[in-house]
């Protein structure tokens, strides 16, 4: 063999041994994802049997002292259940004939309740499991708008109680109103009926939440509210939506920000078609917008969120957050974990405070639940209780209603535990020791930021959105945390941090939840982490290389992390449509096999549409294709082209 022959040779099998290396690179990658425990195998949901004649739209629940759970419904009844975690729960009625009971709280012997019109107290005197005084504390007004809900009571440090109120959806329901006092705010009601009215600018404040004394709550996406998140509630403040402003006027108001102020800096978007009817205003792609972080330097009062839930992956209707206690769920005492109505699910968030205000992560934790989570509440066994109703709001679960148990089964997941912020970057601590190869590699780790509009416009995509190269990763010596050094860090910004390779040193496992969302409303000040002792290793950077030398041999490499060459038209699995379909916010509105808010996808498949009309569906949507769904899809032009052709081939997959 000559010279020239056997390096050719050579070098022929140099590229055979690389594709090689790359093949059986992705093929464990594939193994390690395969046999990875997933959440039900840590956290495992089980449901309280409830009799037949029950009906168990839940409202509210409420541990009561004896170990009973207080659970209220819509439907206006109350129920207290005696050994709520056993396989034989009994359900005794305690009050009915009361108006959509949206939450409760014990106090002094006697059950406090939000019904839609008041805080009413409920005892019983004569202890035979019936409630025998019904009194009114203190009666809010009412227009008799079907969203007029009602929610809490929580109760404060010094015995008062906080409750907040929905704004009305008239028929314009993509501009809620505050159509009588105090719709949209936060009340403070003491004993004996004093009322002072607390805060502003409220949409839809499901999650009214009282975590060590402090008063929060979560709202849900609409105009003004671009995604859902978990905001802080103090006197004074203006939470964000314009329409309650139209009371601050009132002699008692503790906030001065007019509508009128407002409305002056801010477009309302107030729109109408040709023939002079309200038309839902829709997203301009390209125009100049708005942050509420810039809108706070116009109005101080604005409150910004401290954990934004980005729209459609942690949730489209947040509900009430809890606080986990401690020597419950492992390694997550002191987090916080918050119920979401629509996707059915039940999401983490570590929090944090970086110059004197908080801010952290939020992660998916739990998802399956059988309907729409509005309620949790603590059992005495540890276990997370979870009030689930559907009925008019639509949820991922099947089930109209119902109350279930989420328990740690004591085996300990790999994780992330927590992120913080740091100087130059971000710190991740997992809840297992890492395996030092994968954690050193920069490539095992991804991080973009993005934010949303504010904007009377219902909803908003996420826009913005920036690479933050990570340019080195210091692992700590027991393998617990990675110190990541990132450019492009941007204050108030959500930071998407993606944790794909990093696998835990015992078993090789990925993590149940590689994705972790950081909201950095500010970056703290101190040392910067040194490059000496960091790693600096990047394996997608050897690919590329190998990959350009391979090209001009007319061979094409694979990396460990990516995807064999598919063909373009071949079909997606679910699994892997459905992180398109996250980020596209497609799930907040669809399921592939029920009708949610829109058409299942099977359903569509069933039009025969095209891939093309697919596309443009999807980028401009004809509502009048689907007269039986009240709400119209949006316009959603910023779903890049291939992505929406992608979801378009599984979507006509499903044809039978």
């Amino acid at each position: 063999m000559n010279y020239t022959l056997k390096r050719l040779v050579n070098k022929a099998a140099l590229f055979t041994i690389l594709i090689a290396c790359a093949l059986l690179s992705h093929v464990t990658d594939i193994f390690a994802q395969a046999e990875s425990p997933k959440e039900d195998d840590f956290f495992k949901i089980m449901t309280v049997p409830v009799p037949e004649d029950v009906i168990l739209e839940v409202g509210g629940l409420c541990l009561i002292p004896d170990g009973s759970l207080a659970v209220t419904t819509r439907r206006g009844d109350i129920f207290m259940v005696e050994n709520p975690t056993s396989q034989h729960p009994v359900f005794h009625k305690f009050a009915s004939g009361l108006h959509e009971v949206l939450g409760a709280v014990w106090k002094n012997d006697a059950l406090y309740v939000a019904q839609r019109g008041e805080l009413t107290k409920l005892v019983d005197t004569d202890k035979d499991g019936k409630a025998d005084v019904y009194e009114t504390i203190y009666a809010w007004p009412l227009s008799g708008n079907y969203h007029e809900y009602s929610f809490g009571p929580k109760l404060a440090p010094d015995g008062s109680f906080f409750v907040t109120l929905n704004l009305g959806f008239p028929d314009t329901w993509w501009h809620p109103k505050s159509m009588v006092p105090y719709r949209g705010w936060a009340l403070n009601i003491k004993e004996d009926g004093t009322v002072t009215p607390w805060a502003a600018g409220f949409r839809s404040p499901c999650g009214i939440s009282m975590i060590d004394g402090e008063l929060w709550y979560s709202d849900n996406q609409g105009d003004w509210v671009g995604s859902g998140s978990i905001m802080q509630i103090k006197k004074g403040a203006f939470m964000g939506h314009p329409a309650s402003l139209v009371w601050t006027k009132l002699p008692n108001s503790p906030l001065k920000l007019t509508q009128e102020q407002f409305f002056a800096k801010n477009n309302p978007r107030v729109e109408f078609d040709k023939d002079g009817k309200p038309f839902k205003p829709q997203d301009i792609v390209n125009e100049k917008y708005k942050t509420e972080f810039e809108e706070k330097k116009e109005f101080p009062d604005l409150t910004l969120p401290v954990v934004w839930l980005p729209h459609a992956i942690l949730g489209i209707s947040n509900s009430e957050i809890v606080k986990i206690p401690k020597g419950v769920f492992g390694p997550f005492a002191g987090q916080l974990l918050i119920g979401d109505q629509g996707q059915s699910m039940v999401d983490r968030i570590f929090l944090e405070k970086v110059n004197g205000e908080y801010q952290g992560a939020a992660w998916a934790f739990r998802s399956g639940f059988q309907s729409g989570i509005v309620r949790l509440a603590w059992l005495p066994d540890g276990s997370l209780a979870a009030g689930e109703t559907s009925r008019g709001w639509g949820a991922a679960g099947e089930a109209a209603m119902g109350l279930q148990r989420l328990l740690w089964n004591n085996k300990m997941p790999f994780e992330m535990k927590a992120v913080r912020a740091m100087p130059d970057g971000f710190e991740i601590e997992f809840t297992k020791p890492v395996e030092r190869k994968s954690a050193n590699d920069i490539a095992s780790y991804s991080i973009e930021s993005f934010i949303y509009k504010y904007h009377g416009v219902y909803g908003s995509p996420p826009v913005s959105t920036q690479q933050c190269p990570i340019i080195g990763v210091k692992v700590s010596a027991d393998g617990l945390r990675a110190r990541l050094i990132v450019k492009n860090l941007r204050r108030f910004y959500i930071h998407n941090i993606t944790i794909n390779g990093v696998r835990d040193k015992e078993n090789y496992y990925n993590l149940v939840h590689p994705t972790a969302y950081y909201t950095l409303n500010n970056i703290p000040v101190g040392e910067k982490l040194a490059m000496a002792g960091v790693s600096r290793l990047n394996s997608a950077n050897k690919i590329k290389k190998a990959t350009a030398v391979g090209a001009k041999k007319g061979t094409t490499i694979k990396g460990a992390n990516t995807k064999l060459v598919r063909s373009v038209n071949a079909i997606p699995t679910y699994e892997e449509i459905k992180p398109l379909l996250l980020k596209n916010t497609c799930l907040s509105c669809h399921n592939a096999n029920k009708r949610q808010v829109g058409p299942a996808y099977a359903d569509v498949a069933k039009r025969k549409y095209s891939i093309t009309e697919l596309v443009q569906l999807i980028h401009n949507p004809k509502p009048e294709h689907w007269p039986d769904y009240s709400t119209p899809m949006p316009p959603m032009p910023q779903v890049p082209k291939e992505e929406a052709r992608k979801i378009a081939l599984w979507i006509n997959s499903l044809a039978k």
